[in-house]
């Protein structure tokens, strides 16, 4: 007894056979209409082009039949003024008639035997000569083959300077055996076709005048699109290489007759994909079941080597789906963490309010898009800040289902910040030092004065003391000087302690006026040493939120580096100008030097860190410069003065907001 296989075995096999001939007979029905289409196509354009030759040489006759008519009503004209009588009112009564009989003349004009104009009708000029003509006009060249060959000749075709593509015709004028002048008759091409191609014409084909170079004079049409097919044929008279092109439109019998072919095709196209269909979704269920399993493997392999956290929930906050970086961010496996609601496991209990109030705002859509950081604990206690992303969760079909958010550990860069912070701090506390210093045996010599004055008073009243005829009037005067010049070494201690005490950054209402008095009063001693005068212009300005002490030590040093820029001017051109002005809601102040500049190949580097054009620098200064002022929202450039004295003047310029916190 057979098997049910061995029964089922035959019809397998014939089944790809049954199917192939339907398919088989589709193919040769497709084939079919796609030649007789062809065919169809091949006859019609042969039709219209055949039609197309017809039009064409018919209007070349008419063209050709209109324009002999002119010529020779115009040479019966020259023969008629011959005879020197009455010449001229015969010329304008003839070509008044010719002109409104053939209205693609624009002008006749008579000519005299030196191709001087004697009467053109009408009188104004139209056919002006060619533009941008080297050597003889084509009129000067028409004129002298009509003389030597005694008969009338065209010009060439030219764009007259109102860009009218024009020919002229000349007709000599005998006297006798002696040429007596010459009628020019001009035709602006577009003219012509206007005049002489029917309406009905037009809405059938496109007419031009072209030459060899196919450049175009004139065309004429009324209708718009492309073109089927176009014919040549030499338009003679006037001749010089012109042709007459007329290009013909589809027919819109041909348009529906290939609509229809093509329906037909679409029809056994369809016919044909049918009979694949049971077989093509077969294959396409398996290639889905295939790209399925390999979209899911690819997924679990990007998930795995994802370093950013992962974590979805729905709408009312419930986890739906966490990824394995979340869960070795967090200490708890997926299965501690999906299908929980708040608070979760994972929430710090001393930010649990803060974690909360973020949790209702996401979950309104009201998330920052910039992201927010949160402190999150893992499942060991250990506390971690976390930088988290929320977006829109949106499903298959277009609709809101959750939020998924990106989490990140930013507990490393958050120390890396403090650390570099601190570091700024410091390198900033260094520069003061640095700057001290520099300073410091001008700090001396300024601070030994009084304290010598000191001294010196001191031993006066002691003298006087030890004489029998003290007297306390004669003491007062000394111990008073004694005193101020004790307040003197005193506000310049004070002044050293303020500059190089140690404190953490802090921004409140500061008077400007004030830091850069301060600052002179440092500068001031060693700018009479360097014989620099500095000169302040200093208007009342409000309050600015600022550190004191750091706008102290921006601004010393770019005195200080404006007073080192002077050390080879002449002593006449050593002048620091320091201003302030209110600008644009900002306090903008300038310290500009007259001194030696800055050259173009450093100018880029100069608020690079560590580097120095001075041998003892440490190359800090206006980078530390700009980092104070860009912590104070402000800016810092340098600009070259063009009208300084020496020519190489420098500007520092900062600028510092008047906003408050």
């Amino acid at each position: 007894m057979d098997s049910p296989i061995a029964h089922h075995n035959p019809d397998k096999h014939r089944l790809p056979w049954l199917l192939a001939l339907p398919k088989f007979g589709i193919v040769l029905l497709m084939a079919a209409l796609m030649a007789l289409l062809w065919l169809l196509q091949q006859s019609e354009r042969e039709e219209q082009r055949n039609i197309l030759i017809k039009d064409v040489l018919w209007l070349e006759q008419n063209l050709r039949f209109h324009l002999e008519g002119n010529r020779d009503l115009l040479q019966q004209l020259a023969v008629d003024m011959a005879e020197p009588q009455e010449r001229a009112r015969l010329f304008r009564v003839r070509s008044t008639h010719l002109l409104k009989n053939s209205p693609e003349i624009s002008q006749i004009s008579w000519l005299d035997s030196e191709n001087k104009p004697i009467i053109a009708v009408p009188s104004r000029n139209l056919s002006d000569s060619a533009a941008n003509q080297k050597g003889p006009s084509p009129t000067e060249q028409a004129f002298e083959v009509a003389k030597k060959l005694g008969k009338p000749a065209y010009s060439q075709p030219f764009f007259n300077q109102s860009q009218q593509s024009i020919i002229e015709l000349l007709i000599p004028i005998y006297n006798g055996a002696e040429l007596g002048g010459m009628l020019l008759a001009t035709y602006p091409l577009n003219d012509l076709l206007n005049s002489q191609v029917p309406w009905w014409f037009t809405e059938k084909y496109k007419v031009e005048i072209v030459d060899d170079n196919d450049t175009l004079f004139a065309s004429k049409t009324n209708l718009e699109g492309l073109y089927a097919d176009s014919y040549q044929i030499p338009f003679d008279p006037p001749g010089h290489g012109l042709r007459l092109k007329v290009s013909n439109y589809p027919n819109d019998q041909s348009i529906l007759q290939r609509l229809l072919t093509l329906a037909i095709l679409l029809l056994a196209g369809g016919v044909f994909w049918s009979l694949w269909l049971i077989r093509g979704l077969m294959q396409k269920s398996t290639r889905a079941e295939e790209a399925l399993r390999s979209e899911h493997a690819f997924r679990a392999a990007m998930e795995d080597s994802l370093t950013v956290g992962m974590r979805a929930r729905d709408l009312n906050g419930r986890i739906i789906y966490v990824n394995p970086a979340f869960c070795r961010m967090t200490g708890f496996s997926a299965e501690e963490l999906v299908d929980r609601t708040p608070p979760m496991p994972y929430w710090a209990p001393e930010h649990l309010d803060d974690t909360e109030a973020m949790h209702r705002v996401v979950l309104a859509g009201q998330a920052p898009t910039e992201g927010f950081e949160i402190t999150f604990m893992r499942k060991n206690g250990e506390r971690f800040q976390a930088l988290v992303y929320e977006a829109k969760l949106i499903d298959g079909n277009g609709q809101h289902t959750g939020w998924m958010a990106s989490v990140l550990d930013i507990t490393e860069r958050k120390h890396a910040e403090e650390l570099a912070r601190q570091q700024q701090e410091q390198l900033q506390f260094t520069a003061r030092l640095v700057t001290l210093g520099e300073m410091a045996s001008t700090l001396a010599h300024e601070l030994n004065q009084p304290l010598a004055a000191i001294a010196s008073y001191n031993t006066g009243c002691l003298n006087l003391l030890a004489s029998d005829q003290v007297n306390c009037q004669d003491l007062k005067p000394a111990l008073e000087k004694l005193g101020a010049q004790a307040q003197r070494a005193g506000k310049i201690i004070r002044r050293v302690h303020d500059f190089v005490r140690k404190s953490e950054p802090k921004r409140a209402p500061c008077a400007l006026g004030e830091v850069i008095d301060d600052c002179l009063g440092f500068v001031e001693p060693d700018a009479r040493k360097r014989q620099i005068r500095i000169e302040a212009e200093i208007p009342a300005l409000p309050l600015v939120p600022a550190d004191r002490l750091m706008l102290e030590q921006v601004l010393l040093n770019l005195i200080r580096n404006g007073m080192d820029a002077m050390a080879e001017s002449p002593l006449a051109d050593r002048l620091l100008r320091i201003t302030a002005m209110v600008e644009n809601n900002e306090i903008r102040v300038t310290v500009a030097d007259q001194g030696c500049g800055i050259a173009p190949e450093i100018r880029d580097k100069l608020y690079t860190a560590f580097f120095t054009t001075k041998q003892e620098g440490m190359g800090v200064g206006l980078s530390i410069c700009r980092s104070i002022i860009e912590f104070h929202r402000g800016r810092l450039w340098t600009e070259t003065l063009q009208n300084s004295p020496t020519g190489s003047g420098t500007a520092f310029i900062f600028t510092l907001p008047l906003e408050s916190e």
